[in-house]
């Protein structure tokens, strides 16, 4: 039998690696010098993060790259 792996969304990721850091999303934005708006956009897969902002959260959160492509193809 087969099973399918979940796969995730990048915005998703950001998203369970934000509330598991226990912070809102204008904690995060404030933290990073975005607007919540923004970080918004990016949870919800409208716009994709820079390679610049990709770092800044990847520091934010105090995670890793992998954590933050966990799961995307």
């Amino acid at each position: 039998m087969l099973y399918c792996q979940e796969m995730n969304t990048f915005g998703e990721n950001i998203k369970r690696e934000r509330k598991m850091c226990g912070l809102t999303q204008s904690e995060l934005a404030a933290k990073m010098g975005i607007t919540q708006q923004q970080l918004s956009q990016w949870e919800c897969n409208k716009f994709e993060p820079t390679v610049t902002s990709i770092v800044s959260l990847a520091k934010a959160l105090d995670v890793s790259y992998d954590d933050l492509f966990d799961g995307i193809e």
